[in-house]
């Protein structure tokens, strides 16, 4: 972070804080909240007032509103709220007139689609949007549209070409439900058989053996085995034979079946995967099936087949770190040293987790090259204080984290990219530590950033070091393990929540940090105690100890059990006892716990340098040695290039 950028200090927010909790229980008055009348948040005072019953609000107050915060994620904010409650109470006439077209929420458009009807009738733009929407995807649309889809229909609209068009997007995508109401406006005879197709996605029946010999019958066939073939690989193995004659699959009907099957047959790893493996057509083959490939073979020890497998993979997933790594590592195993070394050598440019461990392999520093930026005094001022990214800092003191994010999103959308790189400094300055996760490494259009993934500062934060490193050191676990899991689960919140109710920085369970406080013999406050930063790393880190202890002192399990639980790691474990734990970590079943393992293994690399200026090698972190040779980190010469071959 650059020194110069200091916290914003702001004397008004406890006076904000308590304008919002007024606004919201309905007894905030301007008068008694003058004094903030020229506050930067005093917008969100007003939306957080005006919400409250957004049907007493008039569209005359709404446009006045709107007027005072023209261009501000607060208006925003109000437009979309406003106008939801406007369509309830079918006030077309006020909608139409706060209507904005640039608004690309998909009910909202609908509701837009309603007042135009009804203010000025149908016309052919007005046709073509809802045909646009009718056929934008195959899953369950809004109930907002439900109105412009009669209308289209009353207008001859939904041709039974249109309907048989979304039973299809329906069939591919697997929704059953939306078939059976498109098929409501088919002709008898055709509802009769779409009502068929759909019962087919539900269950799997014999009658299709007789369906008409259609592209359309094939397509619907096929996926409904498809379906099948991953909630039963073997019931869809054994029923595609009949299915593909009757119906005359193409060689993509059966690929599409015969996907699933293989698919959700290795990724149990069941006894016939390697069979089923190949039995897919080379078309219907993606990237994802190209990895479980090679981790089938893997998983059986199987060297030259599973560098085989690596070899089919197209060239740019091929040279991704990961396989660059494993076909080295296979190539070794196999006999080829040339070739392994050359591939190390290639993998080894790459800071992560597979790469770190290709630098181990060749006895290199770890490569690692940071990008420490010198911005003019001017420019970071001028960021630190503009409109949008003044109110985003406050509100996220004030820990409203969805309106912190509009205006954080309202700068990013008209900021250059040093611009939006002063913006996460000043964002970790104030704490907010999830921006540069956020909104580094790719620009607001989705364009690749590379040299952003340099900020190592500011992509790998460093909070509590001093209670990090007293917790390590008391249950002899590595510092930078335990700060790459709270990179990983909160990236430094402490007020992070999840779905399942975990907590805090190290998204601890209240369940589990009541045990942990007792077998510890800590005083336990409650849930809410997680939320404190000192709490929340005593008890986490007492886990991972308790973890490392369960699981044989190997640090690549405790992760997994970590982030999966003990059912599922006990399963791993007992199905590839003995394994290395690159090819363990690699042909772990779940995505998640696969590639969090990875994750938290590279970061804490980082962290180490961080922490130390070095770091542990990756193979004794991995094993739980913390008192091993430490290594350096260099930045890598520019890779060499190819000599063009002569003519």
């Amino acid at each position: 972070m650059t020194p110069s950028i200091a916290p914003v200090e702001d004397a008004l927010l406890p006076r904000v804080r308590s304008a919002l909790e007024a606004a919201e229980r309905g007894r905030f008055t301007a008068a008694q909240y003058a004094d903030l009348a020229d506050h930067p948040l005093y917008g969100w005072i007003e939306y957080a007032s005006l919400r409250r019953d957004f049907d007493r609000v008039s569209a005359a107050q709404a446009q006045l509103f709107l007027s005072r915060y023209d261009g501000q994620a607060v208006a925003r904010t109000f437009r979309a709220g406003w106008l939801a409650a406007a369509a309830r109470r079918e006030d077309w006439a006020g909608f139409d007139s706060v209507w904005r077209a640039d608004i690309d929420n998909l009910a909202l458009r609908c509701h837009a689609l309603n007042a135009r009807q009804t203010i000025d009738g149908v016309d052919a733009q007005w046709i073509g949007e809802v045909q646009s929407i009718w056929l934008s995807s195959g899953r369950s649309l809004p109930d907002a549209c439900d109105g412009p889809f009669a209308v289209f229909a009353e207008h001859d609209g939904l041709t039974p070409e249109l309907l048989w068009q979304r039973i299809e997007l329906a069939a591919a995508q697997w929704q059953p439900g939306v078939m059976r109401s498109a098929a409501r406006g088919l002709p008898a005879q055709e509802q009769a058989l779409a009502n068929d197709y759909a019962a087919f996605l539900d269950s799997v029946h014999p009658r299709a053996l007789d369906w008409p010999k259609t592209p359309r019958s094939r397509l619907v066939a096929s996926h409904g085995l498809a379906k099948l073939g991953k909630d039963d690989p073997d019931a869809a193995e054994a029923r595609l034979p009949q299915y593909a004659q009757a119906l005359e699959f193409s060689e993509a009907d059966r690929g599409r079946v015969l996907y699933q099957i293989a698919l959700w047959s290795v990724a149990s790893y069941l006894p016939d995967s390697e069979r089923r493996l190949n039995l897919v057509p080379e078309a219907s083959f993606d990237e994802r099936l190209h990895e479980w490939h090679v981790r089938e073979a893997m998983s059986r020890s199987d060297w030259p087949a599973a560098l085989a497998a690596i070899g089919k993979m197209p060239a740019d997933q091929r040279a991704d770190s990961r396989w660059t790594w494993f076909e080295a590592r296979l190539a070794e195993l196999t006999g080829d040293t040339a070739a392994a070394q050359r591939l190390y050598r290639t993998a080894a440019r790459v800071p992560e987790f597979h790469g770190f461990l290709a630098a181990d392999r060749l006895g290199q520093p770890y490569p690692l090259c940071p990008w420490l930026p010198e911005d003019s005094a001017v420019a970071e001022s001028a960021v630190a204080g503009d409109p949008a990214i003044a109110r985003a800092i406050r509100l996220h003191r004030l820990d409203r984290h969805g309106w912190a994010v509009a205006e954080w999103h309202e700068a990013m959308d008209r900021f250059d990219d040093t611009q939006r790189r002063i913006a996460v400094e000043v964002a970790q300055a104030n704490d907010w530590f999830d921006r540069a996760v956020f909104s580094l490494g790719r620009n607001p259009a989705g364009d690749p950033q590379p040299e952003e993934l340099r900020l190592y500062g500011l992509r790998f934060p460093l909070h509590h070091a001093a209670t990090i490193r007293r917790e390590a050191a008391k249950y002899d676990i590595d510092p930078a393990w335990v700060a790459a899991e709270i990179r990983a689960e909160s990236i430094f919140n402490p007020q992070a929540r999840s779905p399942a109710d975990a907590r805090g920085l190290m998204q601890v369970l209240p369940g589990t940090g009541a045990a942990v406080a007792r077998r510890i013999g800590v005083p336990w406050r409650g849930g809410e105690s997680l939320y404190d930063a000192d709490t929340n790393i005593v008890l986490g880190t007492a886990y991972l100890r308790q973890l490392l202890d369960e699981y044989g002192g190997q640090p690549y399990f405790a992760i997994a059990g970590y982030n999966a639980g003990p059912t599922p790691l006990n399963r791993w474990r007992s199905q590839r006892p003995g394994m290395d734990p690159d090819f363990w970590i690699e042909t772990i079943s779940y995505r998640e716990t696969r590639e969090y393992v990875a994750r938290i293994l590279a970061f804490s690399v980082i962290y180490d340098w961080r922490l130390n200026g070095d770091a542990l090698t990756l193979e004794d972190r991995m094993r739980g040695r913390i008192d091993g040779p430490r290594k350096g980190f260099a930045c890598p010469a520019p890779a060499p290039v190819a000599a063009a071959s002569g003519g």
